[in-house]
């Protein structure tokens, strides 16, 4: 049975029922796992849950009809914070945190989570790009994380513990989460109104890895067909990389082609995060194969995969380098690296990997 409407992480949420019945919840967590699996929708529900009027007991079960619990529903409790990087920025800003120059230390959420609860319960903070940390922003971060202030609870989440600083991992309970499964994400698609057929809801789940942020992604997009002609012609060693690199940037230019000037650059690397994404999920994919596990005949990867197989020199290491290119790729691009640069260095190193026996020699992005 899952926790209410969280789908999937019911493992969690039993130990934080427990932590909390038995007083020993504590103060500053990183929430880490795949983005679009519900990572926020269950730091919500938390922070309805522990500040509800009607059950303040142990259970963590939320009333939803109090007026605590519809403010949370509203983003309007003012016992809650929350923070995330902004539109026009590659990380997270300092001020965001303690307030401008002018300013410091008397406003930003590090000066809003030190009040005292309004309504005399907790004050809950949840930061939802914790990957978008640079060192600055960390360490203005880091005295709060230290001497969280008496009845708070800050919430990072992140989709991975390696892109998060040291100094903050070691400051936080890392609670971590996993994919969806595929009837989790089937539901979801039905619930959220995404597909109204249950077999096509089925078809979609299957294609998203875990993700309701990738199906919704897939559909209207054209990424779905993108797939269809990108996976063959990268598994295919006779592909050219100025033919890879083309379809890439095409794809991209179209995807963005009819938003405004100034949402352009931003459509832009959201839309190749989605191709590199889908391109990890690609080499995951054949690594699995390769160690013996076989994919469903009717999944999407299957044709690709088994393509890439027959034409594939290396082992599992050399998929496990293409796979972590794709990751620091995925890193670059939040990074606001140059993207035509990014692409061409990016599918020819995964070209490279390809061709070779022993990736481990190769160089990085």
């Amino acid at each position: 049975m899952s926790w209410q409407d969280v789908l999937g992480h019911d493992r969690q949420f039993q130990w934080f029922r427990q932590q909390y019945s038995s007083g020993r919840l504590g103060s500053s967590f990183l929430f880490v796992g795949p983005s679009g699996i519900g990572k926020r929708t269950f730091a919500l529900k938390l922070a309805q849950a522990l500040l509800c009027n009607e059950n303040p007991d142990g259970s963590l079960v939320p009333c939803e009809t109090c007026s605590a619990c519809q403010q949370v529903k509203s983003s309007s409790h003012p016992d809650l914070l929350t923070l995330r990087k902004k539109d026009d920025k590659a990380v997270i800003q300092v001020s965001q945190l303690v307030g401008e120059k002018e300013r410091r230390m008397r406003e930003g959420l590090c000066y809003d989570i030190s009040l005292k609860p309004y309504y005399g319960g907790k004050r809950i903070a949840i930061i939802d790009d914790a990957d978008y940390f640079n060192e600055e922003s960390a360490n203005a971060l880091l005295k709060t994380l230290e001497e969280p202030p008496p009845h708070s609870i800050i919430i990072l989440i992140g989709t991975n513990k390696q892109r998060q600083l040291p100094t903050i991992r070691s400051r936080c309970q890392i609670i971590r989460f996993a994919p969806l499964r595929d009837d989790f994400l089937t539901q979801l698609v039905l619930n959220q109104g995404l597909m109204e057929d249950e077999q096509q809801a089925r078809q979609l789940a299957s294609l998203g890895n875990g993700s309701i942020e990738k199906i919704r992604a897939l559909i209207g997009s054209g990424m779905t067909e993108f797939r269809e002609e990108f996976f063959p012609r990268l598994a295919n060693a006779g592909t050219i990389l100025p033919e890879l690199v083309s379809l890439v940037n095409t794809f991209v230019d179209q995807a963005v082609a009819d938003l405004p000037v100034d949402q352009k650059p931003k459509g832009r690397r959201d839309c190749l995060r989605q191709i590199i994404q889908m391109t990890t999920d690609f080499y995951r994919q054949l690594m699995r194969e390769l160690a013996g596990a076989k994919l469903h005949d009717g999944d999407l990867l299957a044709g690709p995969v088994e393509m890439a197989i027959r034409n594939w020199p290396g082992n599992v290491e050399t998929a496990l380098a293409c796979i972590n290119s794709c990751l620091e790729a995925d890193v670059r691009v939040s990074q606001n690296a140059n993207l035509k640069t990014l692409v061409e260095y990016w599918l020819d190193q995964l070209q490279t990997f390809s061709q070779t026996r022993d990736p481990l020699m190769l160089p990085t992005l």
